[in-house]
Order: structure tokens, then sequence, then C-alpha cells
């Protein structure tokens, strides 16, 4: 019996689905890991920041509003870095992805260091430190995915997603599978992520940075929509 073999453009997108769903899972654990011990606000979700800084302020608890603004600022930061970015690679004929995410990879190494000094429980000045840094890292995760994946997809907030797959159901629509299990990823990934606080505190950031590690090591050099290259 005559089988056929998989076409290299189907094994880069399986390849680049699988690395879109780690990387949700890593962006849900680091959310977790974020409200839990790091001052109850969100490092991808900036809606629900944006609220919780209207809650601060009619709440008069100034804390919760320093924390919410400091993961607004790291965000945005990484997602003007990580745009100017790949414009000036994508001028210049340059790999982008992978060298955005090395970065990205890089803030949650200084997370985990951080994090590791004191035994999981940072103080207040060191707190805001290391949210920064994970907004930053988020903020970057964003611009990456922006300029590989194809258009629709995100690792970082699902609204959107969101939105287009009960658009699909209710239009009685074959919903689109691989935005539904990105949607699975980011609870799944949360879940994950208060696990390793309550089980393993000291050691809760090193899931997002394996988790990343991992991405780097499996995309051997392309990442994005099938066919599409690193650059």
């Amino acid at each position: 019996m005559e089988t056929s073999a998989s076409s290299p453009a189907e094994g880069d997108g399986r390849r680049s689905r699988a690395l879109f769903l780690m990387l949700t899972l890593a962006t849900g654990a680091l959310n977790a890991i974020s409200f839990l011990a790091l001052g109850g606000v969100f490092v991808s979700v900036m809606t629900a920041n944006l609220a919780l800084v209207g809650i601060a302020i009619g709440g008069s608890d100034p804390d919760l509003a320093g924390n919410s603004l400091v993961a607004l600022a790291g965000y945005i930061a990484g997602v003007v870095v990580g745009a100017r970015y790949s414009e000036r690679c994508e001028r210049a004929n340059r790999p982008r992805v992978r060298t955005l995410l090395v970065g990205e990879l890089l803030l949650l190494c200084g997370v985990l260091v951080g994090w590791l000094t004191v035994d999981g429980s940072p103080p207040a000045p060191l707190r805001t430190v290391l949210l920064g840094a994970a907004a930053l890292a988020m903020g970057c995760q964003s611009a990456t995915i922006r300029a590989a994946a194809p258009p629709g997809i995100s690792t970082t907030y699902m609204t959107g997603l969101l939105t287009s797959v009960l658009t699909d159901v209710l239009a009685h629509r074959r919903p689109d599978w691989n935005r539904v299990a990105l949607l699975a990823a980011l609870p799944a990934g949360a879940a994950l992520g208060a696990l390793a606080v309550g089980t393993a505190r000291t050691a809760a950031p090193l899931l997002p940075v394996v988790l990343l590690a991992a991405v780097l090591a499996l995309s051997a050099g392309r990442f994005g929509a099938p066919g599409r290259p690193d650059h």
C-alpha cells in the first residue's frame, strides 16, 4: 500500500503550532506567578491591569495601582522595543524572531535569578523590578508573535481569539481548532504556574524559563506560519 509523506510545509506548520502552544503555556504560568507573588497583577493581560488601575484608584489602594502601572509600563516598553527591532531587521533582511525570543529568555532568567536570591519571597523593591522585567518579556513576546505568527494568532492575550472562536460557533462555522488549543493552553499554563508557586515556590519561575528554552531549542531556525522563515 502506498503512503504519502507529509510535506515540509505541513511539518513546519505542525511545529509552529506546537511552539505557539508552548509559548502560551509559559505566558499562563508567568501570569499566575505574577498574580500570586508579584503584587496581584498580570504581566500579559493589560486590559485587566487597566481595570485594576481603576479599582485601585476607587478603592484607595496605592500598592495595587503602582503594581498595575509597573506591569503596563514594562509591557509597553517590551512591545515598543520588539516592534522597532523587528522593523529594523526586516529592512536589513536579518533574522529577528529567534533574537527577540533570546532576549525574552534572558529577561526571564534575570527574573529567576532575582527570585532565587530571596528564596521566592521578594521584598517590595525587588518585587517591582521582577514584575517590570516579566512584563517587559511578555511585551517582547507579543511583538515577536505579531512578526512571526499568522494573522489573528496570539500567545499573550486571548480576547481576540476568544471572540473569533465564539463568532464561528454562533455562525455555525467550524471553529479554528488551533485557536481553541491556544485558549486552552493559557489556563493550563496558569494552573501549572499556580501549582509551582504552591508546591515549589523557590523554583517557580523556572517553569516559564524551561518552556521558552524548549521553544528556542525546537525552533531550529524557523518560526512562524507554514513556510514562513525567521526574518
